[in-house]
């Protein structure tokens, strides 16, 4: 989502664009969430609140984050990092920047999704918190305290109040979270394929091609080097590889301290005689439950491992227990669970603008769980970044030089 955005948005302010993609668009990490587009997101799991849940966190057995120990101990240096931004002041540096990020996003969605014909697939009533008990609703008040602080609009609901606007949900939860201020798409991967078609018809240039390595170009410019391909010159790149960025910029003495929020999904059919209509989170569960075209998708929480590491699915069966406990869960419908990795910097907020090492080098990566929800916004600052024009929002939380890139 990232890339198409970056490319579409560049292509709209008349640059020649080339956007090169190692398989289809919208077939990698974008296609794997959840859907939702919340100002709610403005919460990164690295909120002051964390250290209260920590103690449970660090015994590897939460449904919300496991680790690989092995991965910790190389990473302890990023992980220890990460968690000094659960501070106040950093946690409101962070919610700031991320809620005008949020913004912007979902209007440039709403402008796209018309324009590429796919507004069809959105939903614009919002999405759920659910609990299983009044005092997990109670040991959430510092969120909700912050979505109040910035004007996110949410309702609290009783269960009979649920059971109006969610009638597949039946009794299982007393008490509900209605995010108002959120955004739904059924099919993630189709919006990102459209996104990139509308980039095609406006004259982009699209390469089914995996990018190996960047060179600067003799006098100026860059070589793009791809697998099977001569290389191919251009004036200036993007970086925006996701969690593929580092491997990539490491060629140019870049070190990304880039974290694997690693996630898994699964499509279930469901036995209740109401569908959901919306989204919910679970969070008793730990996971996501969100109405797409394949089905039912169950997204699990976080874990912390290398990008490439083989998949360990006991988060993914843990939720599905759980929620198998409350709601009338069908049959799994996908053949094997997908894998992906959510690219996550020590502050929760992407690396959006330019290098501050090497001219005509821009990056707009590390949006942890929140990128296909924000790339509309990031294409939309890295864009007026690059023309030199007044940027829609404060730049300079996200600039790539707070992490020497």
């Amino acid at each position: 989502m990232v890339g198409v955005c970056c490319a579409l948005e560049l292509r709209s302010r008349g640059h020649r664009v080339t956007l090169f993609e190692r398989g289809e668009p919208g077939g990698e990490t974008s296609s794997g969430n959840a859907g939702v587009a919340a100002r709610s997101s403005l919460v990164p799991l690295n909120h002051p609140g964390l250290w209260q849940t920590l103690p449970t966190l660090l015994g590897n057995r939460s449904g919300v984050l496991r680790y690989h120990p092995a991965y910790a101990l190389r990473r302890v240096g990023r992980l220890a990092a990460f968690l000094r931004q659960a501070r106040q002041q950093p946690f409101d540096r962070t919610t700031a920047a991320l809620d005008a990020l949020i913004v912007h996003s979902r209007q440039r969605h709403r402008h796209w999704a018309t324009e590429a014909r796919v507004q069809h697939l959105w939903r614009n009533d919002g999405w759920l918190y659910l609990y299983r008990s009044r005092q997990a609703y109670e040991a959430s008040h510092r969120i909700r305290e912050t979505w109040s602080r910035f004007g996110v609009a949410h309702e609290t609901l009783d269960a009979p109040a649920l059971r109006s606007i969610e009638p597949g949900l039946g009794s299982a939860y007393p008490v509900a979270v209605w995010v108002r201020d959120a955004d739904a798409a059924s099919d993630p991967r189709q919006v990102v394929q459209a996104y990139a078609s509308l980039f095609v018809g406006n004259g982009g240039r699209l390469l089914q091609a995996s990018v190996q390595h960047l060179t600067p170009a003799p006098g100026q410019g860059w070589l793009v080097h791809a697998a099977d391909r001569p290389a191919e010159p251009v004036d200036e790149v993007v970086v925006a590889l996701g969690p593929w960025s580092p491997g990539l910029l490491a060629g140019l003495g870049l070190k990304v301290p880039m974290l694997y929020e690693r996630g898994y999904h699964m499509h279930f059919s469901w036995k209740g005689a109401q569908p959901l209509v919306r989204p919910v989170y679970d969070t008793g569960a730990a996971c996501v439950l969100a109405p797409m075209a394949g089905g039912l998708r169950l997204s699990t929480g976080v874990e912390l491992n290398e990008l490439d590491a083989p998949a360990s699915l006991a988060q993914l069966d843990m939720a599905e227990r759980a929620v198998r406990t409350s709601l009338p869960l069908g049959e799994r419908l996908d053949a094997q669970a997908w894998k992906g990795a959510r690219p996550t910097l020590p502050d929760s907020r992407p690396a959006i603008g330019p290098s501050t090492h090497w001219s005509g080098l821009w990056l707009a990566l590390g949006h942890q769980h929140i990128g296909f929800s924000t790339g509309p916004g990031t294409a939309a600052l890295l864009g007026s970044l690059v023309d030199g024009d007044s940027p829609p929002f404060d730049p300079e939380p996200f600039a790539p030089g707070r992490f020497r890139l």
